[in-house]
């Protein structure tokens, strides 16, 4: 079903396009004049604009100018009385889609003009989505999901079943096991698959960032802030949205997600206006949320909202027989970014994968095999090209127990782990908190903790 605004002063020509597109089960929603359509543009998502050019207050060029510089993806069909060559011209150059003369021959042509209008919009829609993909980082959208593994067959299970539907999608797991690519999964089969598929990393970003990425803001809403921001909520309108290391979130942000789930509804930062928004929301996180609930550092309103279906997404050491297969398509794929041919792993080679326990899962075994066919010079990785990291050794200094083991502070054994995966990873702080399993923003939580600085 498609959303589409008709602006028009005239009563009876509102009535009679909103009658005959909804024959084909549009949902249409009309607008006296142009400001009052600006308002609705302001407030809710559309698919295409249908506009008369001359109306009292803010005419149609006015307003198809508006937005093109606002919501430049909505299509938009200019309709006039007063048609003329310059009038075509201007509003195609502007963007329009077409240009309908009034008065109209009859419902058949609008029907038809709107179809093909719509059908221009999921075009794009799906050329953008292929070009956002293309853009994505290869370590975030990871491989197909696909598995071998009896530990995945009740996973891929649950995300047939619940893609199908419009059910909130908590997915659990340690990090690395791949739940962005189980989200973009579920999107892929789900009825909203031609719609954005919108993901936003909770930990990556400063807390007034994280508010102003989600829900946009208005100019002037704090210093930088030049011109309006239309946030990537907005811009999902009727997809999905995919909220990554949710965990992370401040209460604050808890609370304003909270009221987005419950309402549909938002602001931007600095705004005063209320904005309608459609998505399917889809929640990861590595963390015990319950734990977080006992300790009232996370919402238990909101992890019921969230954990509508949740799934668990098993470590790579739980999936054997899925090690091997997978390894052969992460060598694909990073012998195909450094533009060499794909080696093939040896048999010494694939029992060092297949033993080894992959604290980092998924990530850490394709950053592993990236390293390894940089360091192999032939058509064959042996297993001195395969670095994993086992673990560290024990240091001298701790307390002996009642049993005479030694026993080390907490702080000084967590301290020890951060600059070692931090050595491992030569500071890169991401990729340290990726193989900790915390977010970056609890990473540097750390480090200020223990007055570390990560670049040193």
């Amino acid at each position: 079903m498609s959303r589409i605004l008709v602006a028009d002063d005239e009563a009876g020509l509102r009535e009679f396009i909103t009658d005959s597109l909804e024959l084909d089960e549009h949902q249409v929603v009309a607008a006296k004049d142009g400001k009052e359509a600006a308002k609705l543009l302001d407030e809710r998502g559309f698919d295409l604009l249908l506009t008369d050019l001359k109306m009292p207050g803010l005419d149609g060029m006015s307003l198809l100018r508006k937005m093109r510089a606002e919501q430049p993806e909505v299509e938009v069909i200019v309709m006039t009385a007063h048609g003329s060559v310059d009038n075509a011209v201007e509003a195609m150059k502007l963007g329009a889609f077409e240009f309908l003369q009034k008065p109209l021959s009859g419902p058949d042509e609008l029907r038809l003009l709107v179809q093909r209008a719509l059908e221009h919009r999921g075009l794009k829609d799906r050329v953008d989505a292929t070009e956002r993909d293309d853009r994505a980082e290869r370590p975030t959208s990871g491989p197909p999901l696909t598995y071998g593994d009896p530990a995945m067959a009740p996973v891929v299970e649950a995300i047939d079943k619940v893609a199908r539907t419009n059910a909130t999608v908590l997915l659990l797991g340690e990090s690395g096991t791949g739940k962005e690519v189980a989200a973009r999964t579920i999107h892929a089969k789900s009825p909203r698959a031609t719609k954005p598929f919108m993901a936003i990393n909770c930990a990556a970003l400063s807390e007034t960032l994280l508010e102003s990425e989600l829900f946009g803001h208005e100019k002037g809403a704090f210093t930088g802030a030049t011109e309006r921001k239309r946030g990537r909520l907005e811009l999902s309108d009727g997809g999905t949205f995919f909220l990554d290391e949710v965990g992370e979130l401040k209460p604050e942000l808890q609370a304003k997600l909270l009221r987005v789930l419950q309402e549909k509804r938002f602001e931007r930062v600095g705004g005063s206006r209320t904005l309608e928004v459609d998505v399917r929301w889809i929640a990861a996180t590595n963390r015990d949320l319950r734990a977080m609930i006992d300790e009232g550092t996370f919402r238990e309103d909101l992890y019921h909202r969230l954990a509508v279906f949740p799934i668990k997404l098993p470590p790579l050491r739980d999936r054997k027989e899925d090690i091997i297969p997978l390894a052969k398509l992460l060598l694909d794929r990073a012998a195909r970014d450094l533009k060499r041919s794909v080696p093939k792993l040896s048999p010494s080679a694939e029992k060092r994968i297949a033993n080894s326990t992959w604290r980092g899962n998924v990530r850490e075994l394709a950053n592993t095999l990236e390293r390894a066919a940089i360091l192999a010079d032939g058509d064959v990785i042996d297993d001195s090209h395969i670095w994993v990291e086992e673990g560290t050794a024990p240091r001298a200094g701790g307390a002996p127990s009642a049993s005479g083991t030694e026993v080390r502070p907490l702080a000084e054994l967590e301290k020890e782990a951060i600059l070692h995966a931090l050595e491992v990873v030569s500071g890169n702080r991401r990729r340290a908190a990726e193989l900790l399993g915390i977010g970056e923003r609890t990473l540097y939580d750390r480090l200020k903790k223990y007055g570390v600085d990560g670049n040193d």
